[in-house]
């Protein structure tokens, strides 16, 4: 690890309602959480940096290394905010891009809604030309169309293109020459081609994820550029990274090129801080829940590594079904993202039905305990009226709540339409709607996976998790959850644990009876010197881990399988031990194998990152000792119907192995822990609250 990474670093995550900040020099760490600023975002991150570096005494010239992630590509893509983007594409596949898969999420509702393209058809622009799955040219570029194109670009006032032709993954010439010609006559235009944003094969995936890499590309690149320019007048004279959706680190100059791997970022590092908790706890099943101001986020981490994917569906028609939004192909960490944070607006539906989110509050005007403007109930306002939210203790005290406006929206909206004749129980209502949803989408999750939720332990982080994670475990039989230091900005401090990485996929189509390892050593060659850049733009000394898989498949199949492949140069040999792990890995998945069916790679893919040490033990159990409470709350009881007094707790007074049994709420600046009764919380040898089942819950 070099001197640089020892030094001052800082992480920030902007969420849908918060901007957190987390500082770490000299061993010591200050947090911040302020408010996000949608409308120019970045002013939100300056306030918190500020903010951050105040109260550590810092200036912002002691920084050696700034983390950043954000989900404002996914959000810009939710709402429809993105750039005026136009699609060249091969002549006679303009609409690939509306087609999808030809078939039907839900094959039996006549009103099914597909997802909308992010570029209409009379902005998908057909050239001349083909390309075989070879790489083989069948007919060369008609570069008087592509020069044409010009001036319907131009009258069209487009800001944004996306290139995308048959088979470019295997020949990217026609692309490249494509935005050559188009670069010289629009030199202000921003380009995005098949070939490198996504080249593999299965166009509809390659054509989607290129346009919404071309969609977000302007807004991300200002953004980013505008961050860079105000931390640089700051005196920030340090590399900024970014939180990419597939668990690693990458140069900024790389995000802005490439801003759709980071539609994931900021639930990323949550995965990455769960994983980290879960070896230095010895944790081999967790369930990681990060619930903040818009949206909860549920992964799964098995053998202290998060589940992954190579797709990730974004803006879906039906809020749980697969095949209902636009497929990215990305490497990503597998989550189930819900929209159920603290700020998701809590209604009835058409059935007289309690429905929380998708939408929400936000942070402006955000729910209407913070007195902002905000008129719906949200969760924050349920949480509040049933007394679970200390409003002296919330954000670090420095955001004021209103628990009489809470009361009153939820009411109005809530409680009288239903005839219920007090709020307590209207919000009791809305706080089991969301648990159960949670729940029920974590218990779902966990079958799809071939898993038991209820022999994982629970990791809760964000503003509201600690909140709601002893009925999250209540309802899934989960006996531990385990809240870490800084719970509140998780997700900025699993930023500062990530590895600095970059993954590169191509597809190749290759036969095992054909294979070549002179072709196969160029590509993987070609895939390390691209990985390679962009980890040396970031850490020029640092020791690198390399990974290779091969997504493979027996010839005539649809899908194919992940094999890990060894390092170094493949021989003519080396085949036989490709097929072998196949083998093994097919009969894992599968029970068995085909004997007589050929087998063939797909797509190669090769990952980089830098070595990072492994988590400090987590020492001896310290001596047990009872918690002194710093005073009680009124917090409502469902059996008993009533709100009663439950001990108030301060982390910050709690000594190792100091504990309590439930009911109880643990305080802190970034959030609060309720321990419900039937459960006992102490804090273990690294200062994380552990929380473990006793006996019948309330």
């Amino acid at each position: 690890m070099s001197e640089r990474r020892a030094a001052a670093r800082l992480s920030v995550d902007i969420g849908g309602t918060f901007t957190d900040i987390v500082l770490e020099a000299e061993g010591r760490r200050t947090t911040a959480k302020v408010l996000t600023t949608p409308a120019a975002p970045e002013e939100g991150v300056i306030n918190g940096v500020e903010a951050a570096l105040a109260e550590a005494g810092l200036n912002a010239s002691a920084l050696s290394l700034v983390l950043h992630g954000t989900t404002l590509a996914t959000n810009a893509i939710l709402e429809r905010k993105g750039a005026k983007t136009a699609f060249v594409t091969t002549e006679g596949f303009r609409d690939v891009l509306e087609i999808g898969y030809e078939s039907r999420y839900d094959q039996y509702d006549i009103m099914i809604e597909k997802p909308a393209p992010l570029v209409p058809r009379k902005l998908r622009l057909p050239v001349a030309e083909r390309v075989d799955l070879t790489g083989q040219v069948l007919k060369p570029l008609d570069e008087g169309m592509v020069e044409a194109l010009v001036p319907e670009l131009e009258a069209a006032e487009i800001e944004s293109v996306a290139i995308g032709y048959m088979h470019a993954y295997a020949n990217p010439d026609h692309e490249r020459r494509t935005r050559d010609l188009l670069a010289a006559r629009l030199p202000d235009m921003s380009f995005s081609i098949s070939s490198e944003v996504c080249p593999e094969i299965r166009e509809y995936e390659r054509f989607t994820t290129t346009s919404a890499n071309a969609y977000v590309r302007p807004l991300m690149a200002s953004y980013l550029a505008r961050l860079r320019d105000r931390l640089g007048t700051m005196g920030v004279d340090c590399p900024v990274l970014l939180m990419t959706s597939g668990g690693g680190l990458t140069t900024l100059e790389n995000a802005m090129q490439f801003p759709i791997r980071l539609v994931e970022s900021g639930p990323a590092g949550g995965a990455i801080l769960a994983t980290k908790v879960a070896e230095e706890m010895g944790l081999d099943k967790v369930i990681s829940f990060d619930m903040g101001g818009t949206t909860a986020k549920i992964c799964l981490i098995g053998d202290y590594r998060p589940q992954t994917a190579r797709e990730f569906e974004v803006d879906r028609a039906a809020r749980f079904t697969k095949g209902s939004g636009l497929p990215l192909r990305i490497p990503v960490i597998e989550m189930v993202e819900i929209g159920a944070g603290g700020g998701s607006i809590a209604r009835l539906d058409s059935l007289g039905r309690i429905t929380i989110g998708p939408d929400s509050a936000g942070a402006d005007p955000g729910p209407a305990a913070y007195g902002r403007g905000g008129d719906r109930p949200t969760i924050t306002d349920a949480d509040v009226a049933l007394g679970k939210i200390d409003p002296a203790s919330f954000a670090g005290g420095k955001v004021a709540l209103y628990p009489e406006k809470s009361e009153a929206t939820i009411m109005r909206d809530v409680g009288s339409p239903l005839g219920v004749p007090d709020v307590l129980t209207a919000a009791y209502g809305i706080t089991e709607m969301v648990d159960e949803t949670m729940s029920n989408a974590a218990r779902v999750h966990a079958v799809e996976q071939g898993k038991a939720a209820n022999e994982h332990s629970l990791i809760a982080f964000g503003g509201a998790a600690p909140l709601h994670a002893g009925r999250l475990a209540e309802k899934l039989g989960i006996d531990r959850i385990i809240v870490p230091t800084d719970a509140g900005v998780g997700s900025a401090v699993g930023f500062l644990e990530a590895p600095i990485a970059y993954e590169v996929v191509r597809s190749r189509n290759m036969r095992l009876t054909a294979f070549d390892p002179a072709i196969v050593n160029g590509l993987i060659q070609e895939m390390r010197d691209e990985a390679l850049a962009v980890i040396r733009a970031a850490e020029p000394d640092a020791d690198v881990v390399e990974r290779r898989v091969a997504f493979m498949r027996y010839v005539g199949q649809g899908h194919e399988i992940t094999i890990e492949l060894p390092n170094g140069d493949f021989t003519d040999n080396d085949w036989q031990a490709v097929q072998k792990a196949f083998d093994t890995e097919y009969e894992r998945h599968f029970r068995r194998t085909l004997p007589n069916a050929e087998t063939e790679v797909l797509t190669w893919a090769l990952s980089l990152s830098v070595a990072t040490p492994p988590p400090a033990p987590l020492g001896a159990a310290p001596a047990a000792s009872a918690a002194t409470p710093a005073g009680q709350r009124g917090v409502f009881g469902a059996k008993a119907g009533k709100m009663r007094d439950v001990p108030l707790f301060r982390r910050t007074d709690m000594a190792p192995g100091a504990g309590f049994d439930g009911p109880g709420i643990v305080v802190e600046d970034q959030t609060s822990t309720y321990v419900p009764n039937g459960f006992s919380a102490r804090i273990a040898a690294n200062g994380y609250i552990v929380i473990e089942r006793n006996g019948e819950s309330d």
